[in-house]
């Protein structure tokens, strides 16, 4: 007798279960390809959120929520736009100030290196950039900066109409939820918000409160662009841990063509200031609701950057410190209370 033929396995999938897979694979690839415009709508809840408690406190007054809302986005527009009005000629002479100072401190490098060192600071021997180099670059950042004008005019128009519409979107979306769980979805969703109320609110104010120290220190120091440098490390300093470390680097630079002991000082000032915030002023300002550590954010910024680029780093810290919540609504019955006890015993002693 022959040998028996081993038996065919044949694999059967549903055509329901192929439909879910594709659906799953559109979705990421929606997903992936509106990355943009998700990063607008996550920036443009963040701002509601912030402004929802001066909106509030208008409607108390009997002010109604479009005027609440149209007042307070517009005004903080306007603010801007003085500032930037204000500032705009300084920051621009700067800025030309700082382009001199970098190419006298390129050329004396160059007189002091060996001639191969010497080529490379010159960059490759050329005494000066090409004028279509120089007229691409200005190109770039120009459609740059259109586009990062554009985007931030999106949002704010974004922020307007989910302040005016957000709590029916939100109930509308809540009704989807089955009744036993939407509970816990509103105290999530009250948790989140308040996190992120806190992360706005105190971030502004470090900001602030960074970029008026930088400017005092650099000033009576006689460093260069002290404005200029100012501006940038209130800026930077949005970005948890990392952005404020970031913008000392051009100061010291700046510095440097002053003295090497102002460049010295320059950078103790910049390091104590973060210290300071780290573990005086953050606790302080953000009232202890983001009890995270500084693992934890430079974690959460990674994977944000990674997703979203500088808006999901942004973004990264506060839907960190939603995890507390989520864990304690969420999660209890799957760890077990003395696993969320333990957790919240190490948050209150960080």
């Amino acid at each position: 007798m022959g040998e028996m033929e081993a038996p065919r396995r044949a694999l059967d999938l549903p055509a329901s279960t192929i439909a879910k897979i594709l659906l799953t694979a559109f979705a990421l690839w929606a997903l992936y390809k509106l990355g943009t415009v998700i990063a607008l709508v996550l920036i443009a809840i963040v701002l509601a959120i912030a402004f929802e408690p001066i909106v509030a406190w208008l409607e108390n007054r009997r002010v109604p929520r479009w005027v609440g809302a149209l007042l307070s986005v517009f005004t903080v527009v306007g603010c801007l736009l003085i500032f930037t009005a204000l500032c705009g000629s300084s920051l621009a002479t700067q800025s030309r100030q700082v382009a001199d100072r970098l190419v006298e401190v390129q050329k004396d490098a160059a007189d002091r290196l060996p001639g191969p060192l010497a080529r490379i600071v010159r960059g490759g021997g050329t005494s000066s950039p090409d004028a279509s180099v120089i007229a691409g670059y200005a190109l770039s950042f120009g459609s740059a900066l259109a586009n990062a004008v554009l985007e931030v005019a999106i949002a704010f128009i974004l922020t307007i109409y989910f302040l005016i519409d957000g709590r029916t979107t939100w109930a509308w979306l809540v009704a989807y939820v089955p009744r036993s769980n939407r509970g816990r979805v509103q105290d999530t969703a009250d948790a989140a918000c308040d996190a992120v109320l806190h992360y706005v609110a105190g971030n502004v104010a470090t900001s602030i409160f960074a970029g008026f120290c930088v400017y005092l220190a650099l000033t009576l120091l006689h460093v260069p662009a002290a404005l200029l440098l100012a501006v940038l490390a209130g800026v930077c300093d949005f970005v948890p841990v990392l952005g404020f470390i970031v913008s000392a680097g051009p100061a010291i630079l700046l510095a440097l063509t002053v003295s090497a002991p102002t460049a010295v000082m320059v950078g103790g000032v910049y390091v104590a200031y973060h210290m300071a915030e780290n573990y005086l002023i953050g606790p302080k300002v953000y009232g202890g609701q983001l009890r995270l550590s500084n693992l934890a954010v430079l974690l959460a910024f990674a994977v944000g950057a990674e997703l979203f680029g500088i808006v999901g780093a942004l973004l990264a810290l506060p839907v960190a410190a939603m995890y507390p919540c989520v864990e304690d609504v969420w999660l209890r019955d799957y760890l077990g209370r003395d696993a969320v006890e333990t957790h919240r015993r190490i948050e209150r002693e960080a």
